[in-house]
């Protein structure tokens, strides 16, 4: 390993931006202090802000080291498609009418439940959430589901005054089983997306190899969670007001949902239909919520300066890829997703050559088994992290409590992908 010193620099704010993420909570308190610095405290104490901040002093120090021309090509030439997507996918699957379908689903299958088993609606709707939720995002992405899931269980939980032990149970349960519960199909999971066409995984392949133990571990964390939880959870809550939502508007929501997924590899594409998107819910703002434009912009900087740091990270991560036996790779990258974005460990992975099928497949459930660790060890996280903020102490989410609140279903999901 030769990296330069831009790589160097690179990878030290890369560790600061870590660290940040770990101090959020200290900057939140400073913003209340009165200091004349309150603004930028509390610019700072955002989660979403961090990766974009310091990714901004990496171009500042190139820019010294290497002029304005050179800061200017290196920001122009990152693939900032993921960022743009899980925006677009963001808004549209927030949107009225797709949460009012989600929600009818819902209801129907918890009435179903409750009729077959008697347990209380309320805690069917919970398990749903927490499991076929997180699955659907196989087939829609796994922002989209993480979008879903956090709004309903916001509206339908959050909102209802959980303890701050539930609060964290239960977005630790989220984030594993969106990162596990994409990996049904080959275009779903970013980590997944990263691979799939080099080593040439078809979506049966990922059924068969993956998707029984993801359906597994999910099945297992949701129904541990509500078994130890089904006391505190909320005997009876407001459900979300029924409001007449022509099919019509439905299915054109639908549409540009689809349209936004299926083109998610062509920004241009998917970006022209947003702005159609846009343009029909003004039309018809009656059938339409204030659209989450501002959280899903803060998320899509966010992994805007994840790319930029990340993109310098490789003189050091391959080297350690290359080093790894399959086993290795497994609970290697379980780690190490903890630290960095999944979808940039497998893509340096997918780099190194004459791997064998073991290694490959033992690095991307390894990759997607810890990406519910952090904030930033899968790329979706951001955003369930957005949504459902607000309902914590002073908007922190600890990414401590969070670690800690994660360790059991990614034991789960370990156990799940290495023994079955």
């Amino acid at each position: 390993m030769n990296p330069t010193h831009i790589e160097i620099i690179a990878t030290s704010l890369f560790v600061i931006a870590i660290l940040h993420t770990f101090m959020t909570s200290i900057f939140e308190k400073l913003s209340h202090s009165g200091s004349r610095h309150a603004g930028l405290f509390h610019l700072l104490a955002e989660v979403e802000v961090v990766f974009g901040f310091w990714a901004l002093v990496l171009v500042l120090c190139l820019s010294l080291l290497k002029g304005s021309k050179e800061a200017v090509h290196f920001v122009n030439e990152q693939n900032y498609g993921e960022a743009l997507f899980v925006f677009a996918v963001m808004v549209v699957a927030a949107s009225k009418p797709i949460l009012s379908l989600a929600n009818q689903c819902i209801n129907f299958l918890s009435h179903w439940i409750f009729k077959i088993t008697t347990i209380p609606k309320n805690t069917a709707i919970f398990f749903i959430s927490l499991s076929f939720v997180p699955l659907l995002g196989s087939f829609i992405t796994e922002p989209a589901a993480m979008t879903i899931a956090a709004i309903l269980l916001k509206d339908r939980f959050y909102k209802t005054g959980l303890s701050l032990k539930l609060q964290y149970a239960i977005i630790g349960v989220l984030f594993v089983n969106v990162s596990i519960g994409g990996t049904l199909t080959n275009f779903a999971a970013p980590p997944v997306l990263m691979v799939a066409g080099a080593w040439e995984w078809t979506t049966p392949f990922m059924f068969t190899t993956f998707g029984d133990k993801a359906t597994l571990a999910v099945m297992v964390n949701a129904l541990l969670i509500t078994v130890i939880f089904h006391k505190q959870l909320p005997k009876e809550f407001v459900e979300p007001q029924k409001e007449d939502m022509p099919l019509t508007v439905v299915v054109f929501h639908l549409v540009f949902l689809a349209g936004v997924v299926v083109f998610a590899h062509y920004p241009a594409v998917f970006l022209w239909i947003f702005l159609f998107f846009l343009g029909y819910t003004n039309a018809y703002s009656r059938y339409q919520n204030p659209l989450i434009l501002r959280e899903a912009l803060l998320v899509a900087f966010f992994l805007a300066g994840l790319v930029v740091l990340g993109s310098l990270q490789k003189w050091w991560l391959q080297p350690v890829l290359q080093s790894m036996t399959p086993t290795i790779a497994f609970y290697g990258t379980v780690g190490l997703t903890a630290l960095t974005d999944n979808a940039a460990i497998t893509y340096l992975g997918s780099l190194v050559d004459g791997t064998s099928q073991e290694f490959r497949i033992a690095l991307v459930a390894g990759a997607v088994t810890g990406g519910g660790l952090t904030v930033i060890a899968n790329a979706p996280n951001p955003a369930g992290l957005s949504i459902l903020r607000d309902h914590f102490t002073n908007r922190v989410v600890s990414p401590s409590y969070l670690l800690l609140a994660a360790i059991i279903p990614t034991i789960v999901a370990i156990l799940a992908f290495r023994f079955i």
